[in-house]
C-alpha cells in the first residue's frame, strides 16, 4: 500500500507495539501530528514541554521494560528535548525520539527553526539518524528500536525533515530482526574467564557483590540471589541497583557509594574480593579510586565493552549479559559461609542501626527521613516511587527498601532535576496504575510543574509528594560542609503548592506534622481517576548522614554523630 512518510511513521509505531506517546506539535512535524488523525490506536499526550515529553517516554520505559516514545518539532523543540536524552542515555533507558525537520532543501541555510539535532544528540545517544528518504523510513524506524532495546538499552534520535514526511512511497514493513554489522551484543562468559573466575571466588574470604542496574536490566535477580545464598556473600546496591534483589534480605547491606550505608561502604573497603554485577564504578559509588577497595581483586560482569577497566580495572572480565554469564557461573560455585566477615559486617551494622534518624524522637518536628519511612509502611513498600533528584532522592534510597526490580526510578547518572514529575507521568501511564508515587524537592519539581497540567488533562492517578524545605536542599548542604554556611543562591521563595494544584483542579493538602503523615498518604491513597499532591514541609537544614565528600576515600564518611557520644 502506498503511504505517505507520515503514515509510515505511525504504521511502524503500531508494528513496534507503542501505545502511548509524548510530544508537542510545531510545524516541522505537523504532518505526522496529521497522520495521528488515521491512528487513534496511538495514545498522544500533549505535554507542556519537550523535555516532559523525554522524561515521560523515559519513565514509561522503566516501568514497563518497553521503549518509550517521544516526538517534537524541529530547532527548539528537538533542543528541549536533549537534557531528557542525555538522562535516558547515562541510565540505560530505551526511548526513541521521533523529530520535525525543515525539508531537505533547506537543510544547511539556516532556515526558520533549523537545528543540527543529529549533530547536537550524537554525543548522548546510543545511535542517531536523519532520513533523507522516504524509501528509508521504515527500515530506519525498524532499526532504531532494534537498537533502543538491544544490549545495553539506550536512547535513540530520529530526525525527518518535513517533505519526506510528505512524500508517498509503498510501504514494506522489514518484519526480520535488522542485521548490523558490527551491532553484536555478546551474551555468555568464556570456559576461560569461567574458570579464572572460579579461583578467585573460592580463594576469597570477605567478598562483596556490587550489584547495579544490570541486574535489573537483565533479568538477572534471581541469579544474583542464587549466588549470593549458596557463598553467603553480602549484596551492596547502586542507586539504581535498588530492587535488584529484596533490600529486607539477610545478605542485603543496602545502598553503597556517597550515601550508602556505612556498612556497605566498609565492607567494599576491606574485601578482598568485588563482583561486580551491571555495574560501572562510577566517582559516585568508588570515592578516591586510588583508594578505592585496596585489598580487592575484581571481577566485572558487564554487557557493555567500554565499561570493562574504564574506571577500575578488572582482574577477570566478564563482557556478557549477566544472566546468561551467572546461569554458567552458577553451577560450579561451592558452597561457602564467610562466619568471620558477617560477624565483622553485623558490628558495622550495629553502629549504623545507632545513628538512624528514624528512630529519633523528633517531637513535634517533621524530617524528611520520616515521611519516606511513613510513606513505606503506609504503602506496605509495594509502590513504584519516581524520584527526583538531590536530598530527598538520597532519604528515599536510604528509607524506602524495594524488594522488585522497576520500583524505583529515579535519575542517576545525569542527576537530573525536574525528572520527577514527568517520569512519574510516564511510569503511571504504562504500568495503568494509581499506585506511582513522584517524591519531588521544591526546587526540582518547579523545574517541570508545568506538567501538572499535562497530568490533569490525561487525569493521570499519579501521587505528587514534595519534600518542601525551602532550599536546593543538597547544594545547601555542601555550603554548610565546604563552604563556611555561605548560602548564596540556595534559599527559595515558593509558591503555595496547595493553591497551585488547586489551580489544575487537583486534590492537594499540607503537612506539617508527623501523626499527619500517614493518614495523608492514605487519604491520596484512595484516590485513583486523576492526580493528587501532599506538601509536606519539613525541617530546613536536615542533612542526608553519611556522605563521602567528592574525591574522599569512601571509607572516609562524615557520619551522624550519635548522642551522648
Amino acid at each position: 500500500m502506498k503511504l505517505t512518510g507520515a503514515e509510515i511513521i505511525l504504521e511502524c509505531l503500531l508494528r513496534e507495539g507503542v501505545e502511548v506517546m509524548y510530544g508537542y506539535p510545531g510545524g516541522a512535524i505537523l504532518p505526522t501530528y496529521d497522520a495521528m488523525t488515521k491512528y487513534p490506536q496511538i495514545r498522544h499526550v500533549l505535554v507542556r514541554h519537550e523535555q516532559g515529553a523525554a522524561h515521560m517516554a523515559d519513565g514509561y520505559a522503566r516501568a514497563t521494560g518497553k521503549v518509550g516514545v517521544a516526538i517534537a518539532t524541529s530547532g527548539p523543540g528537538a533542543t528541549n528535548l536533549v537534557t531528557g536524552i542525555a538522562t535516558a542515555m547515562m541510565d540505560s533507558s530505551p526511548i526513541v525520539c521521533i523529530t520535525g525537520q525543515v525539508p531537505t532543501a533547506a537543510i544547511g541555510t539556516d532556515a526558520f527553526q533549523e537545528t543540527d539535532v543529529t549533530g547536537v544528540t550524537l554525543p548522548v545517544t546510543k545511535h542517531n539518524y536523519l532520513v533523507y528518504d522516504v524509501e528509508d523510513l521504515a527500515y530506519t524506524i525498524r532499526e532504531a528500536f532494534h537498537i533502543a532495546r538491544t544490549g545495553r538499552p539506550g536512547p535513540v534520535l530520529i530526525d525527518i525533515p518535513k517533505d519526506v514526511q510528505n512524500a508517498v512511497t509503498e510501504f514494506v514493513y522489514p518484519e526480520e530482526e535488522p542485521v548490523l554489522p558490527g551491532y553484536r551484543p555478546p551474551q555468555e562468559a568464556t570456559e576461560e574467564q569461567v574458570r579464572a573466575a572460579l579461583e578467585l571466588i573460592e580463594r576469597a574470604e570477605r567478598p562483596v557483590i556490587l550489584a547495579g542496574h544490570g541486574v535489573i536490566m537483565s533479568g538477572a535477580s534471581r541469579e544474583v540471589l542464587e549466588y549470593a545464598e549458596k557463598t553467603q556473600t553480602p549484596i551492596a546496591l547502586t542507586l539504581l541497583g535498588k530492587g535488584g534483589v529484596p533490600e529486607t534480605h539477610p545478605l542485603s547491606l543496602g545502598m553503597m557509594g556517597m550515601h550508602g550505608t556505612g556498612h556497605a561502604n566498609l565492607a567494599i573497603q576491606h574485601a578482598d574480593l568485588l563482583l561486580a554485577f551491571g555495574m560501572r564504578f562510577d566517582d559516585r559509588v568508588t570515592g578516591n579510586l586510588k583508594t578505592y577497595a585496596p585489598h580487592a581483586k575484581k571481577i566485572h560482569i558487564d554487557i557493555d565493552p567500554s565499561e570493562i577497566h574504564k574506571n577500575v580495572r578488572a582482574d577477570v572480565p566478564i563482557v556478557g549479559d549477566l544472566r546468561a554469564v551467572l546461569r554458567q557461573l552458577n553451577p560450579h560455585v561451592k558452597p561457602q559461609e564467610h562466619r568471620e566477615w558477617w560477624a565483622q559486617i553485623r558490628d558495622w551494622m550495629e553502629d549504623a542501626d545507632e545513628r538512624d534518624i528514624v528512630h529519633w524522637d523528633a517531637g513535634e518536628r517533621l524530617f524528611a527521613a520520616h515521611v519516606i519511612r511513613d510513606m513505606w509502611q503506609a504503602t506496605g513498600g509495594n509502590a513504584v516511587i519516581v524520584t527526583d533528584v538531590g536530598q530527598h532522592q538520597m532519604w528515599e534510597a536510604q528509607y524506602y527498601p524495594h524488594e522488585r526490580p522497576h520500583t524505583l526510578i529515579t535519575s542517576g547518572g545525569l542527576g537530573t532535576m525536574g525528572f520527577g514529575l514527568p517520569a512519574a507521568i510516564g511510569a503511571s501511564m504504562g504500568l495503568k496504575s494509581s499506585n506511582v508515587w513522584a517524591i519531588v524537592g521544591d526546587g526540582g519539581f518547579q523545574m517541570t510543574m508545568t506538567e501538572l497540567g499535562t497530568a490533569a488533562q490525561e487525569r493521570v492517578p499519579v501521587k505528587i509528594c514534595i519534600i518542601n524545605n525551602g532550599y536546593l536542599g543538597m547544594v545547601r548542604q555542601w555550603q554548610e560542609f565546604f563552604y563556611e554556611e555561605r548560602y548564596n543562591a540556595t534559599p527559595m521563595h515558593n509558591p503555595d503548592f496547595v493553591k497551585l494544584a488547586d489551580a489544575y483542579g487537583i486534590p492537594a493538602r499540607r503537612v506539617t506534622r508527623r501523626q499527619d503523615v500517614i493518614p495523608t498518604i492514605e487519604w491520596a491513597a484512595g484516590i485513583d481517576d486523576g492526580p493528587v499532591l501532599i506538601d509536606f514541609v519539613v525541617e530546613k537544614h536536615d542533612i542526608v548522614y553519611p556522605m563521602v565528600p567528592a574525591g574522599a576515600d569512601l571509607h572516609n564518611m562524615i557520619r551522624r554523630p550519635i548522642e551522648g557520644k
